[in-house]
């Protein structure tokens, strides 16, 4: 029997300005990637988050950004390879510390939004966030766009990765994710998120905006905890899943 991970980005309220509904997503997804107070989150968000988590056996993951609250980490940095191995290194270090507090550990990590999109592009961006990651905690998991630099670049550094795709983004050609700003790159209904996954997993591929079957290691499927739809489009996913006999459980 299949078996993979469904996993939803979380934590990024901050202070009394609420993003998403992670108690809910909680009851539906595997693993939880955490804002580790960069792009989104803080100290309280992120407690909050991690002892939800830990209560519903849901795994833990650090989700790493820019530091750009008012651009929600979407917004693209130039940085040098330097400050992108600290930026990660500090930003991990902070999960695990709150996640140890919150009687659970991190067992993953996956880059967020801008910072994921060039290192799936740029595997020399994909190698210092990696490569400071490990230094930090060797047997981390890295949780990498397939097909991309991403995936490279975990490859070459020999860690343990998980090969995701995404239910609610739209594929280029290339394998990486089209544009926010372009028409269609979110997917916003439910009806068509589930079973579009489910035929992804089936086929071992993504599946273009344009039909391009792209073949891949699928691990793990994420939705954005951000999206207005995203607790119908968990839901969809789960029962397509489900339906087709695949398992869902924590890395």
């Amino acid at each position: 029997m299949t078996q993979i991970d469904l996993n939803a980005d979380m934590g990024e309220s901050f202070g009394p300005w609420v993003m998403g509904n992670d108690s809910a997503l909680l009851n539906i997804v595997t693993s939880a990637n955490i804002a580790c107070g960069f792009h989104a989150g803080d100290a309280d968000v992120m407690a909050g988050t991690m002892r939800l988590a830990v209560e519903k056996g849901v795994g833990i993951g650090a989700h790493p950004g820019f530091a750009d609250l008012q651009g929600f980490g979407r917004r693209r940095l130039t940085l040098s390879v330097e400050e992108l191995a600290n930026l990660t290194a500090y930003q991990l270090g902070a999960a695990q510390a709150m996640a140890r507090a919150a009687g659970g550990f991190v067992r993953h990590l996956k880059l967020h939004g801008a910072l994921a999109n060039m290192a799936s592009e740029e595997i020399a961006i994909a190698r210092a966030c990696y490569a400071a990651a490990a230094k930090v905690q060797p047997d981390i998991v890295v949780m990498t766009l397939a097909g991309t630099a991403q995936e490279a670049a975990a490859e070459e550094l020999g860690l343990a990765r998980a090969g995701e795709i995404f239910a609610d983004r739209a594929y280029n050609e290339d394998a990486t994710l089209v544009d926010r700003k372009l028409p269609g790159a979110v997917i916003h209904d439910a009806a068509l998120a589930g079973p579009r996954i489910a035929e992804m997993v089936r086929e071992g591929a993504i599946i273009t905006a344009t039909g391009k079957r792209i073949p891949t290691q699928i691990d793990t499927i994420c939705l954005h905890g951000d999206t207005a739809e995203a607790l119908d489009i968990a839901r969809s996913v789960r029962t397509a899943l489900a339906d087709d006999g695949v398992t869902l459980a924590p890395l």
